[in-house]
């Protein structure tokens, strides 16, 4: 758990290279924010990330799962879901194969 009023977004090793290589990324904020407003954040410094993370429309993209303290935003309030100072939100992207 990050120190409190920041918020920790953990980054997938595939999308790494979006964030200049950062594995987390931290957000300083005076309450409560949303998943859209961290993921507005990142992308003001890293837009291509924030394109692999969300299509055209601004929604998540169907292969990108974000938890929040452990809980899938899709099964919340998807990218209105609240996140409170301390807690960690994890990005995870979805690999095909065969």
């Amino acid at each position: 758990m990050a120190d409190d009023g920041t918020v920790t977004v953990l980054v997938p090793s595939l999308l790494r290279p979006f964030t200049g290589g950062a594995a987390e990324l931290a957000f300083d904020v005076e309450g409560p924010t949303t998943v859209a407003e961290l993921l507005d954040a990142i992308g003001a410094v890293h837009p291509v990330f924030n394109r692999r993370i969300r299509n055209e429309t601004g929604a998540l993209r169907r292969y990108v799962n974000i938890y929040v303290a452990g809980e899938d935003v899709r099964r919340r309030e998807g990218l209105a879901t609240v996140v409170a100072p301390g807690e960690e939100v994890m990005v995870i992207q979805s690999v095909a194969g065969g």
